[in-house]
């Protein structure tokens, strides 16, 4: 099985990972990824997260045939959440198999990667103090600036 999705709840794990099974394949690998309390030196208190849904969805299922066309026989799962999350909470979830693990491996980081860097996803950290601020999460920061990013002058 393979697919992408953008979730507004909670990430049921072991139904994305037994969703992989496949008596063909020998290995599995996933990602995971939190939020967590401390950024930039900033006590953190969540995050929040507007996705752009539709191209989101067709962005990721692109990037995941481009992991199966790269790495071969795979089957891959990429899920990212949407809406407001609170420490601890999954954001993103990435799991694929494969018959060997180097392929399950590398078609991980490829698709974690490409998520990261090309999905219309931004994120507002939500800060300990009661402030909030845009960072840069993919290819943009502030979904409110037309996609100027705030960190534009930060390498």
């Amino acid at each position: 099985m393979s697919g992408f999705s953008v979730s507004a709840v909670g990430l049921d794990v072991p139904a994305l990972r037994s969703a992989l099974q496949n008596p063909a394949h020998g290995a599995f690998c996933a990602f995971e990824g939190w939020v967590r309390n401390r950024n930039d030196g900033r006590d953190v208190e969540g995050l929040e997260y507007e996705v752009y849904a539709a191209l989101a969805q067709s962005e990721g299922e692109a990037i995941l045939a481009e992991a199966r066309e790269r790495f071969g026989d795979i089957d891959a799962i990429g899920v990212h959440r949407s809406g407001r999350l609170a420490v601890g909470e999954l954001a993103v979830w990435v799991g694929v198999s494969s018959p060997h693990r180097d392929a399950a491996f590398g078609a991980c980081r490829y698709i974690i990667d490409a998520i990261k860097h090309r999905l219309p996803v931004w994120k507002k950290e939500l800060y300990v103090e009661g402030d909030s601020e845009w960072v840069v999460c993919s290819h943009g920061g502030n979904p409110h600036s037309h996609g100027a990013s705030p960190h534009a002058d930060h390498p």
